[in-house]
């Protein structure tokens, strides 16, 4: 009977573990997902307990092989955990018109394993910690930090009515709103209209939602997106 017990308590204290990478990975999860980010809160928090649990069967999971074979090397699933969740990372990077987008979220994907591992192996301190460090990292430097500040970088999608000058009305607004043009890409439809693809260079603090008013009244213009 003591030894259910004991076995009882030492498993409850591996979910434990488990648990608490899955709380850590949420938090994580959490700030992505505010950020309309692809990877929100149920990967995040997947990944970290899929990452702990592999961590505790590789440390625990052969204690009766162990025994009848002698030494075996704990790290080789650690390292695989890192080999395959670097492909799900990879998996939530996108590149759209020479744009890539996704890379923060991959990178947060993959120390969200690092966090799992680390709790899985009962470094509970180093684990937590880790988390709320990428939490706090992500929140500065997504504040408006004015020497961290940089120009941005956007496509805007225009639909245009096709009529003769629309394009150029186009540039002529971007120019007195001081917004950069770095590439323009058209194609016309068969019905007449334009879709217009402009890489722009927005001016620091320049609130991009002030391009709906720039455009608001011009019949030219049917859509803008960026």
């Amino acid at each position: 009977m003591n030894d259910f017990w004991i076995y009882l308590m030492q498993h409850s204290e591996y979910f434990l573990r488990i648990l608490i990478a899955g709380f850590c990975g949420a938090i994580i999860g959490y700030e992505r997902k505010n950020r309309m980010k692809e990877a929100g809160i149920r990967t995040h928090l997947i990944v970290a307990i899929g990452s702990a649990l592999m961590m505790v069967v590789s440390k625990y999971g052969f204690s009766d092989v162990l025994a009848e074979l002698g030494k075996a090397d704990a790290s080789r699933i650690a390292s695989q955990i890192v080999t395959g969740v670097g492909f799900l990372g990879a998996g939530t990077i996108f590149v759209r018109k020479n744009a890539i987008s996704g890379l923060t979220t991959a990178a947060g994907i993959w120390a969200t394993a690092g966090i799992g591992m680390a709790i899985g192996a009962g470094m509970y301190a180093v684990g937590i910690a880790s988390a709320i460090t990428i939490i706090v990292i992500q929140f500065i430097f997504h504040g408006h930090i004015r020497f961290l500040a940089k120009p941005s970088v956007e496509l805007i999608t225009f639909r245009l009515s096709g009529s003769d000058g629309s394009v150029d009305v186009i540039r002529q607004r971007l120019k007195e709103e001081n917004i950069e043009i770095m590439s323009m890409r058209m194609d016309k439809s068969a019905s007449g209209t334009v879709n217009l693809d402009v890489y722009v260079k927005f001016p620091l603090e320049y609130k991009k939602e002030k391009l709906i008013d720039v455009f608001v009244g011009d019949d030219n213009v049917r859509t803008v997106e960026y």
